[in-house]
């Protein structure tokens, strides 16, 4: 009993109760003595409890909605209230609306279904949710943003440049077309000239796809600084000056030379030493070795075995006097450390003028590097890089000797080919990957057969 009294004092004791009901509690004050039960079983709960005084409180909370608009206790006192000062003046009368009157002089009144038709609550309707809710409102609402991002910063979307008015075109053009072919004032027309750029209209070019992509500026470098075509040395022409032509030969000469180093060197590292070939005599002295010195050697090994084996190292443990002692001569150490330190730096205030000089000549040597590492970048752009797995091999100089040089053009023997030169040449300027040409190989072996016209004659 005493739950649903407490239950009763809190629903009656709420800020915005108002009893309108009289005999709201009547039947719950009259009436005999209760049954006891069991309320600390759940299936009771339910079952037994008296909600009667809740749903009377919530009943009476809904009507004061439903007739006034919400809670009585909420209401100011101009709305609940009003001051009767007698019957008011004609100058404050309200003017009536007009009532629609029959021919017969009554006055029309509304039907009674009307009336229990209409709408007596003075709570509002429910707000419709699903009436503000629009498709893809997140993504319109988002592209709206994104549009007005770009208006502030000046641009024009797609589709409302293509409605702008179309640029004009350049009247100097339109004033060219229309000059006669007499005038003597006209400007000069070049038939071989290419068509300028400027008369073309960069609307219609837009738009009808003829305008180009602007090409990036690192496809406008070269791959290489080498020329496209590589002119000979004076000293390769059919009848060249004395000392041009020898030293065009001292440089293949260098060439010939860097190459047999290269041999040479490859043939000294594959090269076998004849001391280390194995001969019969070595074969036996291997075979033979360590088999006398091990019976004269057993007893010895024995003994030192043993003494080995029965040894036992035993760690000394340190006193506290020698503990005490390597602690205090490590602090004297880093003592003297830091003194020394501070020595130096101390005596770096008289080196300052060797060591402005050795920083000058750092800064020296410094700028020297890097001039020396921007010239090594100038020249590797002359030399081919690595484009594939094969390196870049130059092609052989075309150097005649002194006595293979021809006196005229009519004696002059072609050497090289024009199909070889500009294929290394590509490959030298970055063009093309240095490659070799396929090899073909024969997988099924080829079968003769004797036929039988040939076999018949023979």
């Amino acid at each position: 009993m005493a739950p649903i009294r407490r239950l009763k004092r809190v629903a009656a004791s709420q800020p915005g109760f108002l009893n309108l009901k009289s005999n709201s509690g009547a039947a719950d004050s009259s009436g005999g003595r209760r049954k006891r039960l069991n309320k600390n079983k759940k299936k009771n709960w339910n079952k037994y409890s008296d909600i009667n005084d809740v749903e009377g409180f919530l009943a009476d909370v809904r009507l004061q909605e439903r007739t006034t608009g919400g809670l009585l206790s909420e209401k100011s006192d101009e709305s609940l209230f009003f001051l009767d000062a007698g019957p008011p003046k004609k100058s404050q009368l309200r003017v009536e609306p007009v009532v629609e009157k029959r021919r017969n002089g009554k006055v029309s009144r509304p039907l009674r279904i009307d009336l229990i038709l209409q709408h007596d609550s003075l709570i509002p309707p429910p707000k419709d949710v699903l009436a503000y809710q629009l498709p893809n409102a997140k993504k319109l609402r988002r592209i709206a943003q994104k549009a007005e991002q770009l208006a502030a910063k000046g641009v024009v979307p797609r589709r409302e440049k293509r409605l702008l008015p179309r640029q004009p075109l350049d009247g100097t053009a339109k004033k060219a077309a229309l000059e006669a072919n007499n005038n003597p004032e006209r400007d000069y027309y070049d038939i071989w000239k290419p068509e300028s750029k400027e008369t073309a209209d960069p609307w219609y070019l837009q738009q009808t796809g003829k305008k180009r992509v602007k090409r990036p500026e690192r496809m406008n470098e070269k791959p290489s600084v080498l020329p496209a075509v590589e002119v000979i040395a004076p000293g390769g022409s059919y009848n060249p000056d004395f000392f041009s032509h020898q030293a065009l030969l001292q440089v293949a000469h260098e060439v010939e030379v860097k190459k047999k180093k290269e041999e040479d060197k490859i043939v000294k590292q594959l090269a076998v030493n004849r001391e280390h070939i194995a001969t019969e005599e070595t074969v036996l002295r291997e075979q033979v070795e360590g088999l006398v010195e091990e019976e004269n050697d057993d007893g010895a090994n024995e003994e030192e075995e043993g003494v080995a084996v029965g040894a036992i190292v035993v760690a000394v443990k340190k006193t506290e006097r020698q503990r005490k002692k390597e602690r205090a001569d490590k602090i004297k150490e880093q003592r003297r450390q830091a003194h020394r330190v501070r020595s130096d730096k101390r005596q770096q205030l008289f080196q300052l003028r060797s060591i402005k000089t050795s920083i000058k000549q750092q800064e020296e040597d410094t700028k020297e590097k890097q001039i020396q590492r921007k010239s090594n970048q100038e020249a590797q752009k002359a030399q081919p890089r690595r484009l594939g797995k094969l390196k870049f091999q130059a092609q052989d100089m075309e150097v005649q000797l002194s006595d293979e040089l021809a006196g005229s053009l009519r004696q002059l023997k072609p050497e090289g080919s024009v199909l070889k030169d500009r294929f290394k040449s590509l490959q030298k300027r970055n063009l093309i990957e240095p490659r070799e040409r396929a090899k073909f190989k024969r997988r099924l072996k080829l079968k003769y057969v004797e036929k039988r016209a040939f076999r018949e004659i023979t």
